[in-house]
């Protein structure tokens, strides 16, 4: 049996939405209806690896409230690799 860990406030973690988007995002909590994202950025395939780009260009917030109809699956612990570039990318503190 495979026991995961569960995620808390602060974590890095991934969802895949019904439209087929990948959302890279820190965990900020949730309600009954709605999950609390800090800093989203969504994933996009270029050329032979992916990338990580603002899920919302021209919104003023950092963090946004997704509605749970929204989601396929997660959210769930992003890969370590995934998470260090996404911390990076979002810190701007290089963890080597």
């Amino acid at each position: 049996m495979l026991i995961e860990k569960q995620i808390s406030v602060g974590d890095v973690v991934t969802l895949k939405l019904v439209s087929g988007e990948e959302i890279i995002a820190r965990y900020d909590g949730e309600t009954a209806n709605a999950i609390r994202l800090d800093k989203p950025l969504a994933l996009v395939a270029g050329g032979k690896s992916l990338g990580m780009i603002p899920y919302i260009f021209l919104g003023d917030a950092t963090s946004i409230l997704l509605n749970k109809s929204a989601v396929a699956v997660g959210p769930m612990q992003s890969k370590k690799d995934a998470a260090t570039q996404y911390l990076e990318g979002t810190t701007g503190i290089a963890l080597t």
